[in-house]
C-alpha cells in the first residue's frame, strides 16, 4: 500500500491534475463540444514531444525532466485533420445533454436518471427514440406504465440527435471549468452580436 501512494503521489501531484488541454482538430474547431474535448496535461506533452500537436496556448504552470522543463499547455491543435463522428454515440451524458438536463416529463434540473417511455417490461427497447432524461420522482410516478396509463406526457419525442445538433447543445453547456485561453477556441463560429 505505501508504495501504490508513493507511485502515485510522485507522478500525478495534486497541484498538477487540474490543468487539462483543450484539443482542437486541424480547422481549430474542437474536436468535441459533447464532452468537451480535453487531454490530461501528461498527454498534451506527450503528443506535442511526438510532433502530433502544435502548442497553441500555455498555463504558467511548468513541468521538468531531468534534462528539460516544459510550460503545460492549455490548447493545442492537431496537425492532421480528424473526420467527425457522423453518428452520436448513444451515452448516458448524451441523452442528457440531447434532453438539456431537464426532466422530459417535469422540467426539473437535479436528480436525473433516464426513463424508457415504453417500458421495458412491455416491449420498450433502449435506444435513442424510446429513452428520455427524467428525474427521479417522475421516473418512480410513472414505474412500468404507458405514459397514458401514468397520465404523463413528453415535452417533446425522443429521437436520435444529428452531430450538428449535439454541437449546439454542447456550446450552451459547458464544464464547470473553462480556461481563459480557450474561449477564443469555443465560440469562434458563433454569431457575433451587433
Amino acid at each position: 500500500m505505501d508504495g501504490d501512494f508513493r507511485t502515485s503521489f510522485v507522478r500525478e501531484p495534486a497541484a498538477l491534475r487540474h490543468y487539462p488541454a483543450l484539443v482542437l482538430n486541424a480547422d481549430y474547431r474542437p474536436l468535441s463540444y459533447y464532452p468537451l474535448s480535453l487531454w490530461p496535461w501528461q498527454e498534451a506533452i506527450k503528443a506535442a514531444f511526438l510532433d502530433r500537436v502544435s502548442i497553441v496556448a500555455e498555463y504558467d504552470q511548468v513541468v521538468r525532466s531531468q534534462r528539460a522543463a516544459f510550460r503545460i499547455p492549455s490548447v493545442v491543435v492537431l496537425k492532421e485533420f480528424v473526420s467527425p463522428q457522423k453518428r452520436v454515440a448513444f451515452t448516458r451524458f448524451n441523452l442528457f445533454l440531447r434532453d438539456e438536463f431537464r426532466c422530459q416529463y417535469c422540467g426539473a434540473k437535479g436528480d436525473l436518471t433516464f426513463d424508457h417511455v415504453l417500458p421495458r417490461a412491455r416491449g420498450g427497447v433502449t435506444s435513442w427514440q424510446n429513452v428520455v432524461a427524467a428525474c427521479s420522482s417522475c421516473n418512480l410516478r410513472k414505474g412500468s406504465k404507458t405514459l397514458r396509463q401514468a397520465g404523463m406526457r413528453l415535452f417533446r419525442a425522443p429521437k436520435e440527435p444529428t452531430p450538428a445538433e449535439m454541437q449546439r447543445h454542447g456550446q450552451r453547456f459547458p464544464p464547470n471549468h473553462l480556461h481563459e485561453s480557450w474561449l477564443d477556441y469555443l465560440y469562434w463560429d458563433a454569431e457575433l452580436e451587433a
